[in-house]
Formats: C-alpha cells, structure tokens, sequence
C-alpha cells in the first residue's frame, strides 16, 4: 500500500500531457478547493479527477453489488472491510463533487480504464468536447442592450451636425 501514490500517476499524467498539448492551462491538485482536484482549470471552472477504479469503486455501486467487473475485482480476504471502504470512498467522492457545485465548479470524473490504449483517443476527445461546451456555455449568454427611449436615438447621431460648414 506504500506504494501506492494519489499523485503523479500514469493515468493522470496521459491527462495532463493530452490537456497540455491542446492548449488547455490548469494547476495542480488545489488545496482551496474541495477535494483536491487533480486538474483545475479556471478559465473553464472545470475540476478534473482522474480515479483510479479500484479506490474508487468504479466497478462497485453504492450498494457493494458489482457492477463493472473488467475493470477490477475486489479482494476475496476480508471482503466486507473492502466493500465498506469503497462504499466511503464513493461517498466522498458524491459529497466533494456537491461542494464544488455548490460553489458554481464543474467536475469531470476520468476513470482509469477509460485511458487503456484501445479506447484513449475518444475518451480524450471527448474530455475536450466537455470543457469547450462548458466554455461556451458560460460565455454565450447573451446580453440584450437595454431598450431606449425614442427621444434618446433621436439625439444620438453617427457623424457630427455639419449645418453651417460649406462642402469645398
């Protein structure tokens, strides 16, 4: 278990190389935010977490029954001590991702399994696609001019009353 790292992993580093490449700007694992998340990208008010499936339960739901078994497989010794420490995990993982919407922060959860070579490249895309319809979302709320009153168009002019000056 020591050798386990919540930092730096393999997975979250094909995320950040992959983000990187395309343009995208983010700090790493924010302390102000609930969490930590191990992507932040202000611009977009985007958290992103890159789970591991098997500390965070992906294969697991919030009942202990087993859901996604290709991706791991709980352990047969002391099975009800695992089941219980996912299901906290999972808990955690919903409360964190309330906070920082409560706080106006989108989350993006990446799972681990969904970077394996074979499916990389559209899980990828589509990580893309999410934080640009998030972008847009936020920036293309239109803004209506307020109306004026007649009296004030009137008074508005694009070229300056030239009555009086002879055209030469």
């Amino acid at each position: 278990m020591a050798a386990i790292h919540g930092k730096d992993t393999k997975p979250e580093m094909v995320v950040r190389r992959w983000l990187w490449s395309r343009g995208f700007r983010y700090r790493l694992n924010s302390p102000r935010l609930p969490g930590h998340p191990d992507l932040v990208l202000k611009k977009y008010r985007t958290c992103i977490f890159v789970n591991g499936c098997f500390w965070h339960g992906h294969y697991v739901d919030m009942n202990g029954t087993i859901v996604n078994s290709s991706c791991c497989k709980i352990p047969a010794a002391n099975r009800e001590y695992w089941v219980n420490k996912l299901r906290r995990n999972q808990q955690r993982d919903v409360e964190v991702q309330r906070q920082l919407s409560a706080m106006g922060w989108y989350s993006i959860t990446v799972w681990e399994c969904e970077l394996k070579p074979s499916v990389r490249e559209k899980t990828l895309t589509m990580l893309e696609y999410s934080l640009n319809s998030i972008w847009l979302k936020d920036h293309s709320k239109s803004k209506p001019y307020p109306l004026m009153a007649e009296e004030e168009v009137q008074q508005m002019a694009a070229e300056p009353d030239l009555q009086g000056f002879s055209k030469h």
